[in-house]
């Protein structure tokens, strides 16, 4: 039996469709490049692109872990010049670009060089619930929620 590689001209890339609202911000980072990649198909080649574009809506909702986070998280970006170290905390970042956070950790679970660059292309990302791909019908995916720990009591 010879192995299956899938050709360029046979690669459909579907529309998926995410509500952000409510949802851990790594938990729905790591769901989202899995399908970006298109890990969930089995025709999934590590070096193409076979993975669906993603529309990510009420971004500005999402969540993340811990009480003190939104002021102790720090996204920090560099020009290259001696001194010239930019920091901006997830709070301040959270309401002047949402999107950028979920970027920014989508980004860093993809491959870096020039396909993992065309697939963080497929990702959409809106701040409210208006999203300019209708015409694509996209299915609603759901993602699984975190899981809640009870401590159990002796």
């Amino acid at each position: 039996m010879s192995t299956f590689n899938i050709k360029q001209g046979d690669i459909k890339h579907d529309w998926c469709l995410v509500d952000a609202t409510g949802k851990t911000l790594g938990r729905l980072a790591t769901q989202i490049a899995f399908r970006l990649r298109g890990k969930h198909k089995p025709e999934y080649s590590p070096f193409m692109d076979v993975g669906d574009y993603v529309v990510v809506i009420n971004v500005e909702k999402i969540k993340i872990t811990g009480n003190n986070k939104p002021k102790d998280k720090f996204y920090y970006r560099h020009s290259g010049y001696t001194g010239h170290l930019k920091s901006v905390s997830y709070e301040k970042l959270l309401g002047t670009f949402p999107d950028r956070i979920l970027r920014h950790a989508v980004r860093g679970m993809m491959p870096k060089g020039p396909l993992g660059r065309k697939m963080l292309s497929k990702l959409k990302i809106y701040a409210g619930t208006e999203h300019p791909h209708l015409a694509q019908q996209p299915q609603i995916l759901e993602v699984a929620p975190a899981r809640t720990i009870e401590k159990t009591q002796r």
